[in-house]
């Protein structure tokens, strides 16, 4: 009998059980998907704080004389715009525009940069960046000697700088410093997250996680700061209109449909890889377009759900809840551009009905400070 895979962990994983966390599968991790329940822990980052465990996600270091360039041809922002300390968030893409992953971009100096790619794509996307590899460049796969914590919420600058006599408010959003000490620990300090609100990354020692994790969550405990797992940080990108790979971004679906044009830098000189095929989408204009929905009908949207226009499929969702803050089923579907205008009706079908939706405005959430 074929022996089944044994699920990956985090250096934070005997930790989950000691704050009540569940855990489930999640591509190959076992990661919590809650610890006290998804609204709870989605309100605290929305109006207080909450610290998530998100070591399974993948670190990819590209070194040598001849990185810029190679990064230049890999992916589809303009690398050379960043400067050292500085993060941008980025895709790369194959020949045809699909995509093979979404990811950040981290300048460390002139020739040494740390890509940040989700967990599910870290092999992949190694082989894909091999395989791509030209001039004087060294790639190491370094996902085994980071923890990886975010920090998110409107409180989570006050509290962490109780904790370090670095000056945060130095660390501007999508910068980043190396060897900042906090509690203690040397850790590499980014203001990035992916939850819609303020925060931070804090890159560790695989050894020094559990620790960084005990503290902070002690010393944010007045200010109501919780643990938080999987399913809330879905919630959050989800009201923030952030891709997940794999739902919004995928092979078959390019950053030009998914609406992060902003990544795509037609007319940086470098001819990257996907380039042709973008701007042909970009003149002929996108076939799908990734919209947000708001159910007129009583019923939650889920992923994969397809989406009509009479009898006709324009489409299919693929985010879907009933949202924490705003109180609405709410969804993301990709459906054919000509029906992606604002207010246009559809129907969903959910369990065999079809029920009535409308196209809205997105982000469906976006922080007010």
């Amino acid at each position: 009998m074929e022996q089944l895979e044994q699920l990956k962990r985090t250096p934070l994983f005997e930790a989950y059980a000691q704050y009540g966390g569940k855990t489930i599968d999640f591509g190959g991790w076992e990661l919590p998907v809650q610890f006290s329940s998804i609204k709870e822990e989605h309100e605290a980052v929305r109006t207080k704080a909450g610290l998530f465990d998100v070591s399974h996600m993948g670190e990819i270091l590209v070194e040598g004389p001849d990185s810029l360039a190679y990064l230049q041809h890999l992916v589809t922002n303009d690398v050379s715009k960043i400067k050292d300390g500085q993060a941008q968030y980025t895709a790369m893409c194959y020949e045809d525009g699909g995509t093979v992953d979404d990811l950040l971009v981290y300048k460390i100096d002139a020739t040494r940069f740390m890509l940040v790619v989700n967990a599910s794509n870290i092999e992949k996307d190694f082989e894909w960046m091999q395989k791509n590899v030209a001039g004087d460049v060294q790639l190491q796969n370094v996902s085994d000697e980071y923890g990886l914590l975010a920090f998110q919420g409107p409180l989570a600058a006050k509290v962490l700088q109780r904790m370090t006599e670095e000056d945060l408010s130095q660390i501007r959003p999508f910068r980043f410093k190396e060897n900042v000490a906090i509690a203690g620990h040397s850790i590499l300090l980014s203001r990035t997250g992916y939850t819609g609100e303020d925060g931070f990354e804090i890159y560790a020692n695989p050894e020094d996680t559990k620790a960084l994790w005990d503290k902070i969550l002690a010393e944010g405990k007045e200010d109501g700061v919780l643990p938080v797992g999987l399913g809330a940080r879905d919630t959050l990108r989800f009201e923030a209109c952030l891709a997940l790979y794999g739902q919004e971004l995928s092979k078959d679906i390019s950053p030009l449909e998914a609406g992060i044009n902003f990544v795509v830098k037609l007319q940086k000189d470098e001819n990257f890889i996907g380039k042709e095929a973008l701007a042909s989408q970009k003149e002929a204009g996108v076939p799908r377009k990734l919209v947000g929905i708001e159910m007129i009908d009583k019923g939650i949207p889920r992923h994969g759900y397809p989406v009509f226009i009479g009898d006709q499929k324009v489409g299919e969702v693929t985010t879907g809840t009933q949202s924490p803050t705003l109180k609405k089923n709410i969804g993301l579907a990709l459906v054919s551009s000509e029906y992606a205008d604002l207010g246009t009706e559809m129907e969903v079908e959910i369990r065999n009905k079809r029920l009535k939706a409308k196209t809205v405005q997105t982000p469906f959430y976006k922080r007010s400070n």
